[in-house]
């Protein structure tokens, strides 16, 4: 079964700093881009940043471009998002997708990624 279990969500103070994890299991794993997007209340889910199979690309949305970074560990199948300098307009719930169709300059704007996570919830208020 083709799974992605997202955590490290919370709620952060403006400023402040997260880490969020995607783990995968059930699929072969190197294969895969992986992107990492998200959903505010009444707003459609936008692609935040993306990464490709081998780690050697990378995509980030302009919004959070210098704050936010992606890196991906091939060994323990994970992919992490290290999000600094958080801003209020930050807050949504955050999802992780796989897509064998993709690479990672277009998977942040797909809609269809193949395997999707459940979310977790990032908050950004003081």
């Amino acid at each position: 079964q083709l799974q992605l279990v997202e955590s490290g969500g919370g709620l952060v103070k403006p400023g402040g700093s997260l880490r969020l994890s995607c783990a995968a299991s059930g699929f072969t794993w190197d294969y895969y881009a992986i992107g990492w997007f998200r959903q505010a209340p009444g707003k459609e889910r936008e692609g935040v940043s993306c990464i490709s199979s081998s780690a050697g690309k990378t995509y980030y949305a302009d919004s959070v471009k210098g704050r936010f970074t992606i890196s991906r560990d091939n060994t323990e199948n994970t992919v992490y998002l290290q999000m600094n300098s958080l801003k209020p307009e930050d807050t949504a719930v955050y999802y992780c997708a796989a897509s064998r169709r993709k690479i990672a300059a277009t998977l942040c704007s797909y809609r269809y990624p193949e395997v999707w996570g459940q979310g977790t919830l990032v908050t950004v208020s003081s």
